[in-house]
């Protein structure tokens, strides 16, 4: 499959008082058109950071410091698609791209919704803020059937005036002609029509999530919704404007397991419904290995390992991989759990070389001196560790 995006040598860094947290240190990886690629790793190793510098939300005192998003993107003028560096674009750019092609589920679906607006005020604003065309569209629609009713000349004289606005703004929705005429009140009435149009399409978005009557939950405000319900209108929010690329950070975290397996159902039906690729964002490997085809394993603002998710369980490669996967728990196991020796470190002063070394079993003086690069030992497999370059160099003489 073709690659849909690809980071290359990310480098985010937060200047707090205490000194640079180096968040993320040059990662590598690529997420395919139409694929769920899981991005694990424990809290506090860069996997938010990683979804906030995709889209660019790093907010001050953080800032992306070097490296690539290059994303493809559908060009107008014909069916190919042209890469394009997301971190060179302007922001008025990157304000088109977030929700139209790159969308996100946030972690905290009660953060994430403002609780003062109702459900139908935040998801219709992804409709009318990009997709004005297609809301036009379905009310022109409705104007042409208000015109073969029949209506006094006052009546249609007003639908053709609102017909003509409604074509102008469906060819060229920043008119500046248009921006004028909305300052006229009897223009001004036409957003209503818009406004109504997007309820319809918020409607039948939460319907197609399985939320049950729809018509009343947009009605109603955050507080008055169970957690499985915030989170599904979040990603309703999310998936308005049927983005190429789903960025889901933990969608799961803090609901009960009933309601995970129905976040987790809903997400993997979307994946196959809407063709859309996703970054799934977890600290928890039995989710990776049900909802994955390929996984990224992070460590410290480091990938060390990227793996088809069955290779990855099967024969792990990366030692902080294999510790990952000895601590996890496994049915009519009576053995004692191992755990991954020491802490994890202060990415301040994080240790020179490898990250992981301080507390890898197979560490060797090399470790400690210079970062070992992502390198591909299989097909599709990549890890970061000088024990596998020493057998791989010693495979090619």
């Amino acid at each position: 499959m073709p690659k849909l995006i690809e980071i290359k040598d990310l480098k985010t860094n937060f200047y707090t008082y205490e000194g640079i947290v180096h968040a993320l240190d040059g990662i590598n990886f690529s997420i395919r058109e139409g694929e769920i690629l899981g991005l694990v790793g424990e809290t506090g190793c860069g996997k938010s950071v990683t979804a906030l510098s995709i889209l660019r939300l790093i907010r001050p005192p953080g800032k992306i410091e070097a490296g690539e998003v290059v994303l493809r993107l559908q060009d107008e003028s014909s069916e190919s698609k042209h890469p394009i560096n997301l971190l060179d674009q302007t922001e008025l750019l990157m304000q088109k791209v977030r929700g139209n092609e790159i969308s996100m589920i946030f972690q905290e679906a009660s953060e994430a919704l403002n609780p003062v607006y109702s459900v139908n005020d935040q998801v219709s604003e992804s409709f009318l803020l990009h997709r004005q065309k297609e809301l036009c569209q379905g009310v022109l629609k409705e104007i042409e059937q208000d015109l073969r009713k029949g209506s006094s000349f006052f009546r249609r004289s007003i639908l053709n005036m609102e017909r003509s606005i409604y074509l102008r703004m469906r060819g060229n929705p920043s008119s500046f002609l248009l921006a004028i005429l909305t300052f006229l009140p009897i223009v001004r009435s036409y957003k209503r029509r818009m406004v109504n149009q997007a309820r319809t399409e918020s409607i039948k978005l939460l319907r197609m999530l399985g939320i049950p009557h729809p018509e009343e939950v947009v009605r109603r405000y955050p507080h008055e919704l169970s957690g499985g319900m915030q989170q599904r209108v979040v990603i309703a929010m999310a998936l308005a404007c049927s983005p190429t690329l789903l960025i889901a950070d933990e969608p799961t975290s803090n609901l009960d397991v009933t309601i995970q397996a129905q976040i987790l159902d809903l997400v993997r039906g979307l994946r196959e419904k809407l063709k859309t690729s996703i970054l799934f964002i977890t600290h928890d490997l039995g989710v990776v290995a049900e909802m994955c085809e390929r996984a990224v394993v992070m460590y410290a603002g480091h990938i060390v390992e990227v793996a088809p998710v069955d290779s990855l369980f099967r024969k792990p490669l990366h030692p902080y991989t294999q510790g990952l996967l000895e601590a996890v728990p496994r049915p009519g196991c009576k053995e004692r759990l191992r755990s991954i020796k020491g802490n994890v470190p202060n990415l301040i002063s994080p240790p020179s070389g490898c990250r992981f070394h301080p507390r890898c079993s197979f560490v060797m003086t090399k470790c400690s001196k210079r970062k070992p690069a992502l390198k591909e030992i299989e097909k599709s497999r990549f890890v970061a560790c000088y024990i596998h370059h020493q057998e791989t160099e010693k495979n090619d003489t």
